[in-house]
């Protein structure tokens, strides 16, 4: 086994740089303990970002170099010289790991050995490991001959700014273009299956392969009925993917239904008194009088909701009736509106809610409110709806990856300010940047031509892209 003094399988230093292996180690520490002991409360979010962005390029380089140390380790069989059986126990013991997180490290040193531009990829930080290992999953569906190229072309895309659904597309892309269409295409449909055992007490083990769409109509219901339910909420991920599959089981069994937009109701009923109704209509504060009433039939908002519920929802309108016994004095007169007989019969204490509540017995004898239920009118039709999704696939904030169930469909230009409801003008949204980034906070986010999306502060100060611009070329 190596000795910190031993120097034999590593290049000369740079200048100014470490001058042993020992050394390099010991200024990695240095520096990330004096970032874990820093007061970084007191660092501006601008600050804290590059941190957190330098940080995880660390990572990277520390998955390269931690994968190449291990591979030479495991190459002369230094977990020998220390009464060891395997790399993977070694590092257990003497690292003090778990043997999940060792057996993670090893396959790492394996991936690693034979996907060289992936390595020199995370050594430059110029990839995320998480990215990395998923790139390295990809091409190992390919034969072996074609992984080292596919590899390189996924590296460039991503380097280029392309997202990690980019690198699906392309992934597959390349998949198709190697393997062709024999076979039943990869999406696992000839494999699939499902076991489900029960046990004592009737608890159950579930064990399958599903094929993509099954997986992926799974992972619908796990989004939209999985959420962590608030701080109280102290269930376990795995915990909250069993319970969202067994309610999905119960709804599909009473209902035969499963929210489709982030998991909330999907109904808003928008109550007003035929007092407001006709005030918003222009009338005056009397509406059985036809001389004290403007001409001016706009109605300039819809009653309050939280905000970005206009946006996505089906609105039922709910009018209620007032109490004017005044209206009895007048009934006489031919020539009152239509307002007079509605508000003479319908609400609290009017002729129908007395004849009705006088003569009923039990709970038909309660009290009455509704005035008129308007049919529920879905705001955004359903064929948009599903262009939307189509088009967005998940949330169009930058960075964001929330699936449609979790998401609301969001006016881009508001309808308060003349907004249509058109494809052009809508975009999916989770349900964080469309109530609380956009419509509490007061960010934008605008669809571009080319279909990426720009997030930019209320200040105006920072802007966020879906992809990164073209790369400019010299002319």
């Amino acid at each position: 086994m190596c000795t910190t003094g031993q120097q034999a399988d590593f290049a000369a230093p740079p200048p100014g740089g470490p001058e042993s292996a020992a050394d390099a180690v010991a200024m990695v520490l240095t520096g990330l303990g004096w970032l874990a002991a820093a007061d970084l409360a007191s660092a501006p979010p601008t600050a804290l970002a590059e941190v957190l962005r330098g940080l995880e390029r660390a990572v990277s380089v520390h998955t390269a170099a931690r994968s190449r140390a291990l591979a030479a380790f495991t190459a002369q069989a230094g977990h020998e010289e220390d009464g060891h059986g395997s790399p993977r126990t070694w590092l257990c013991w003497q690292t003090k790991v778990t043997r999940p997180a060792a057996s993670a490290a090893l396959a790492w040193a394996r991936r690693l050995k034979e996907h060289t531009a992936i390595a020199e990829a995370l050594a430059a930080a110029q990839i995320s490991g998480s990215w990395a290992r998923q790139v390295c999953e990809w091409t190992e569906a390919l034969p072996e001959h074609a992984r080292g190229d596919a590899d390189m072309i996924l590296l460039a895309a991503a380097g280029s700014g392309a997202g990690l659904a980019d690198l699906a597309a392309l992934a597959e892309g390349i998949r198709w273009r190697v393997v062709g269409l024999d076979g039943d295409g990869g999406d696992g449909f000839e494999d699939r299956s499902l076991r489900l055992a029960t046990t004592l007490g009737g608890v159950g083990r579930l064990a399958g392969d599903l094929d993509a769409g099954c997986a992926a109509a799974l992972q619908a219901v796990l989004d939209a009925l999985a959420k962590k339910q608030g701080p109280e909420d102290t269930r376990t991920k795995a915990q909250r993917d069993h319970d969202a599959l067994a309610e999905a089981c119960r709804r599909l069994i009473a209902a035969n239904c499963l929210p489709d937009r982030a998991g909330q109701p999907v109904q808003i009923q928008l109550a007003m008194t035929l007092h407001d109704m006709l005030a918003r209509l222009g009338y005056a504060a009397d509406p059985t009088r036809p001389d004290t009433h403007s001409h001016d039939t706009t109605i300039t908002s819809l009653p309050s909701a939280w905000p970005g519920a206009e946006c996505d929802a089906q609105i039922a309108a709910v009018v209620t009736g007032t109490v004017d016994h005044d209206v009895l004095d007048r009934l006489a007169d031919r020539e009152q509106t239509l307002a007079t007989a509605v508000a003479l019969l319908s609400g609290p204490g009017r002729l129908a809610s007395v004849l009705r509540t006088g003569t009923l017995p039990g709970p038909a004898a309660s009290i009455s409110l509704p005035l008129d239920l308007g049919k529920p009118t879905e705001v955004i039709p359903p064929h948009l709806r599903r262009a939307v999704i189509i088009r967005d696939k998940h949330c169009a904030a930058p960075g964001c990856d929330a699936p449609p169930a979790a998401c609301h469909v969001h006016h881009i230009t508001p309808r308060s300010q003349g907004g249509v409801t058109c494809l052009t003008n809508l975009m999916l949204l989770c349900t964080f940047h469309h109530e609380i980034a956009v419509h509490r906070w007061g960010w934008t986010i605008t669809l571009n031509p080319d279909g990426t999306t720009t997030m930019t502060s209320p200040d105006r100060q920072r802007t966020y892209q879906s992809h990164a611009p073209p790369e400019q070329t010299a002319a």
